[in-house]
């Protein structure tokens, strides 16, 4: 994007004290080349393609998604209540096909020792942690051939830019 579409006046965009410089955010290609990527079944098991779709269009941190409890998601309405930092609870909605990733694994996770867990994403050990995220990630940025590192932080990134790019340009790029 080469045009300012923030005014900050106006808009009320509070910026943190050491967060001037330009945020690192994946490009079009590289969101579909993805998406194209986790596709692949024999690539991407149904747990690490929900990681990644959770990632690309809800937004949350890494230590959010390893919180997520199965209680937290309603396939009903398609929505996810996210514990975030201070405490705060944000609810948010979710594509139909995250929902349909989230119900694949489901299935999967049926047949971890783990699956009477409250957590939705297991590991080998339980609930799912941040090095274990980062792990499968720098795995499938190597597998996939990714020109950039897929990281949790760059995928929150992303997606705040787009929800902008969509407010102020009303299109959503990866559709």
């Amino acid at each position: 994007m080469k045009e300012n579409v923030i005014n900050l006046r106006k808009d009320r965009v509070k910026i943190a004290t050491g967060s001037e410089q330009q945020v690192e955010v994946f490009s079009e290609m590289l969101v579909e080349k993805l998406l194209f990527y986790i596709q692949d079944q024999h690539k991407v098991s149904p747990r690490d393609k929900m990681i990644i779709l959770l990632l690309l269009f809800t937004g949350v941190r890494v230590s959010e998604l390893c919180n997520i409890k199965i209680k937290n998601i309603d396939f009903l309405t398609g929505h996810l209540k996210v514990l975030g930092k201070g405490g705060k609870i944000r609810e948010i909605p979710l594509k139909s096909e995250v929902v349909e990733s989230v119900k694949e694994y489901m299935i999967e996770r049926n047949k971890n020792p783990y699956k009477n867990s409250e957590y939705l994403i297991l590991g080998q050990r339980g609930a799912i942690k941040r090095d274990a995220v980062n792990t499968l990630l720098e795995k499938h940025t190597i597998q996939g051939n990714f020109e950039k590192r897929l990281k949790p932080h760059t995928f929150r990134h992303t997606f705040c830019t787009t929800i902008i790019v969509q407010k102020y340009f009303n299109k959503f790029p990866f559709e």
